[in-house]
């Protein structure tokens, strides 16, 4: 039989999320915002993508004809599925009316988990607030074996089983158990996690009478002739879209998609690289130790939380291989001394085999510690004790479903004192364990085919969720360092996979990582290039004498912060608002174009409802606002002072339809503008206190001595994604490219495409401006651990920028450096940038202050009165100069008439 052909996946169509993202375009759709009951009532903020999804859910129940009762959301490993089902908990309760909820998943390991997760209020992975209110009301979720016939008001029903035991309880009669009538009865929704293991109908055979997907679909069916039917929502991230039959089968049941590489290029996960290596299990074992202790000691230098631990998980094929390579790993360290530690760091640095760029940067440490090893052997054994191992394995192979359980799953737990975990099963759905850090293949007895290379990539993508460690008590759930040209995210940010160094088999784990859409790499020493400036360029006046100008940046003082003005609101006595649109007055605008509206006062408004906001908003509790207002006294003082809310002197003015009158008006519809109101003012006084801010200063730098040579590796991706492409940096040789000031550029596609963008207007440049026409790259490796790197930053110096005030400055990555014969120098500051949503909005910023320069020359100054200087940025260049910044640059330079005659010719 021939095989199916195979699907591109990019190419694929999925109805249910392209009517959802075509209304959220539509400006005369109304925008949906997530309703306070769920963000008050959950104890984690949504996401963006999983705002997304929420919304696209609620499109397809409230817009679509009829409402579609199976939907599936395929998101990725560790994106937060179990926080969008609360989410949806709460949705269905609230707005659809469902009270009976079943949560199914095929193993007994996540059902446990999921009680923490949806019903244990004392578990720390609770996933709602300690009290659930919806409008004045306590909401309970109780946990049941069978719905009750008679309910109870203000409450959630939750029965959480195996899809065996749901299956079972349908296809055999007992005593006590849920049967088909049970779920005619009322309607239920049905929560299937993992749902890939349910989907025997879309293989070869014939579906069979009593499968666990026969069971779901029985469920799901009960109530088909009733108003209210049965739903069924699917959560997995593991789908083969690219086979025919499963893609027929869920083609108009996608709701939401959000693939593993997007994920870890949008930053929520760990980066993951592969240490391939020639060593035995033993030495593996021992170099894994090395590494993860490294990772603390790093940890420790770079002020992250003192209770940062990093687990190592030893993955066997069988059982017994666990057991042995458990034993000898004891042993190990047992008998580990600093004298044997020295020669094994010593014996891996001399083999040509050992090529990995974050093992040398451990024994480097070790090395330079030589008078400390005896210190660091004895807190390795007090680490890696027995005591601190854990060999998750019951005698079937799988992971531990009891009696350990709960250790397993607190592992971040700084009363949990494990570092290793040895296991034959892979990390199975359910166990999230955030601080993973190296996964080791004991290669005794391992399989090499593709479907034990596709069970390694699965745990690879599953062990690569992210740790939001504290640095100086600051939490973050996104990486940090992807900018950072440091070893802070090789060392802190990634997940390290050692395998075996054998090409067939890794040729096979690659590609079952391409299967999954998992982007990784080899981590390799791969040897620093090194870049140099040209000689002729430094030969040059321009090198010699010229300079680089940057604003100066000074010290602001706590007393500056006296007034809520001060932080760039405008906050006026009469409060002009819209009704129910709150912070989207832009989609309301765009909307009302074709509604009449008019503006009616308020008659009722009064400080109560600033003072009632002011309680639902954790930020303005007292001594956290104190934290950005350091000179206010009290909560009365900012709630009723003169420079501050002024709450007894406000008027709140709402535009309203035509038609609409204030008696329509309901206190919480007033109390929510005025929550809107102060979520708006939450961020900009976050965003608009800082200690430092730009001035309009602009000191010149030493050319000679700011662009000098550096070193700087090649990074290697061998499975890039949809994603990342242009991230695929390389080194061009710039030797025939006077204009280029070094010999070489290690760049990404897109800095290379502005690179040669720029080259096509040089001859016409240097026909305006005889004397220099370079162009820099401010790479910021030249400087990373000098002082020098933050003088040759710009700074936010305009006011009210409309992108928010962002304390940090900014290197844009080139400069185009002209100067004409009259000495007269122009410096054209430009940033490349990729097109990627969000990503892409939160630098906007940046790009606000290189346009700000550019129109308002007129206010800078300089040092010494310099006269004949011109500073200019200009608009992000993106992919193909979609926005036209070449055409900026020839408006600037004053170089458009040439270049249009030439181009004539």
């Amino acid at each position: 039989m021939a095989k199916s052909k195979k699907k591109d996946i990019q190419s694929l169509k999925f109805p249910l999320v392209e009517q959802a993202e075509h209304a959220e375009k539509d400006l005369f759709q109304e925008t949906w915002a997530i309703p306070e009951y769920i963000t008050n009532n959950l104890a984690h903020t949504l996401r963006s993508y999983q705002d997304k999804a929420l919304s696209n859910y609620r499109y397809t129940q409230t817009q679509i004809n009829p409402n579609p009762q199976h939907v599936l959301f395929n998101m990725a490993t560790g994106s937060g599925k179990t926080d969008l089902m609360a989410a949806l908990i709460l949705y269905l309760y609230q707005d659809q009316g469902y009270t009976n909820f079943l949560f199914t998943v095929n193993t007994n390991s996540v059902l446990m988990k999921t009680k923490d997760n949806l019903i244990n209020a004392g578990s720390d992975k609770y996933l709602f607030k300690d009290k659930i209110e919806i409008d004045g009301q306590y909401i309970t979720i109780q946990e049941v074996n069978r719905y009750p016939r008679i309910k109870q008001a203000n409450t959630i029903y939750l029965k959480l089983a195996t899809v065996q035991t749901v299956s079972n309880d349908l296809f055999t009669v007992k005593e006590n158990t849920m049967g088909l009538t049970d779920y005619e009865q009322d309607p239920v929704v049905i929560l299937a996690d993992e749902a890939h293991h349910y989907s025997v109908s879309t293989k070869s055979e014939k579906e069979a009478e009593h499968t666990w997907e026969s069971a779901i679909n029985k469920v799901l069916n009960a109530r088909n002739n009733e108003d209210k039917k049965n739903l069924l929502l699917e959560f997995t991230a593991t789908v083969d879209f690219e086979k025919t039959t499963i893609y027929d089968k869920y083609r108009d049941k996608v709701v939401y998609r959000y693939p593993l590489s997007r994920f870890m290029y949008d930053g929520y996960s760990k980066q993951v690289k592969r240490i391939e290596t020639s060593a035995s299990d033993e030495e593996k074992m021992l170099n894994v130790v090395l590494l993860s202790q490294f990772r603390k000691y790093r940890a420790q230098i770079e002020n992250v939380t003192s209770t940062f631990k990093p687990i190592i998980m030893f993955k066997s094929a069988k059982v017994a291989v666990s057991k042995k390579a458990n034993a000898k790993f004891n042993e190990m360290i047992a008998k580990l001394t600093a004298k044997d530690l020295l020669a094994f760091i010593e014996r891996q640095q001399l083999m040509d085999s050992n090529d990995n760029a974050v093992l040398e940067l451990a024994y480097k440490y070790y090395l330079k510690n030589k008078e400390e090893v005896g210190k660091i052997v004895r807190e390795i054994k007090h680490d890696f004790d027995p005591k601190n191992v854990l060999n998750a394995n019951d005698a079937s192979g799988n992971m531990l479903e009891k009696g350990q359980y709960e250790a397993l799953n607190t592992l971040e737990s700084p009363n949990n004192f494990y570092r290793v975990v040895f296991a034959v099963a892979k990390l199975t759905e359910g166990w999230d364990v955030l601080n993973l850090y190296d996964i080791v293949r004991i290669s005794e007895e391992a399989a090499t085919n593709k479907n034990a290379t596709m069970v390694e990539a699965q745990l690879i993508g599953r062990g690569a969720r992210y740790y939001p460690f504290e640095i100086d008590g600051k939490k973050s759930y996104k990486r940090r360092f992807d900018e950072d040209p440091s070893n802070k995210q090789l060392i802190l940010e990634t997940l390290h996979y050692h395998t075996m160094n054998e090409p067939q088999y890794l040729k096979q784990l690659v590609g079952s990582l391409k299967q999954m859409d998992l982007p990784t790499g080899k981590d390799s020493k791969n040897p620093p290039i090194e870049i140099k400036v040209k000689p002729e360029f430094k030969r040059t006046n321009a090198y010699r004498s010229g300079k680089i100008y940057y604003n100066e940046s000074v010290d602001v003082p706590s007393s500056y912060f006296d007034s809520i003005q001060k932080y760039g609101i405008e906050h006026k006595v009469d409060l002009q608002r819209n009704l129910n649109y709150g912070s989207r007055e832009v989609n309301y605008s765009a909307y009302s174009a074709s509604v009449e509206t008019k503006t009616i006062s308020v008659s009722r408004f009064d400080d109560r409802y600033v003072k009632k906001a002011i309680q639902k908003l954790d930020f303005y509790q007292f001594l956290n606002l104190k934290q950005y207002i350091p000179n206010l006294q009290s909560m009365d003082e900012f709630i009723y002072g003169s420079n501050w809310l002024n709450a007894n002197h406000l008027k709140l003015f709402l535009t309203v339809p035509v038609e609409y009158r204030e008696a329509n008006l309901t206190a919480e519809e007033i109390l929510k503008v005025i929550v809107d109101l102060l979520k708006e003012y939450q961020v900009k006084i976050q965003s608009g206190y800082v200690k430092q801010r730009g001035t309009n200063n602009f000191i010149g730098y030493p050319i000679k001595e700011y662009l000098s040579d550096y070193n700087k590796r090649v990074p290697e991706y061998d499975t890039q994604t949809q994603f990342d492409k242009t991230q695929d940096i390389k080194v061009y040789q710039m030797k025939d490219d006077e204009f280029y000031v070094y010999d070489n550029a290690i760049v990404n596609r897109l800095e290379y495409q502005l690179i040669e963008r720029v080259k096509a207007y040089v001859e016409d440049l240097k026909a305006k401006y005889g004397k220099a026409v370079y162009l820099f790259r401010m790479d910021e490796t030249m400087h990373r651990e000098s002082a020098k790197s933050e003088k040759l930053k710009l700074h936010q110096y305009q006011e009210n920028p409309k992108y928010g005030v962002h304390l940090t400055g900014f290197q844009p990555d080139f400069i185009l450096f002209l100067e004409d014969t009259n000495d007269y120098y122009f410096q054209i500051f430009i940033e490349p940038k990729g097109m990627s949503g969000e990503r892409f909005e939160k630098e906007l910023w940046k790009e606000e202050l290189l346009l700000y320069m550019t129109d308002h020359h007129a206010d800078m100054e300089f040092m010494d009165n310099e006269s004949n200087i011109q500073i200019s940025g200009l608009k992000f260049y993106t992919n193909g100069d979609g926005r036209g910044t070449m055409e900026q640059l020839k408006e600037i330079t004053n170089i458009t008439d040439d270049t249009d005659q030439k181009s004539n010719q």
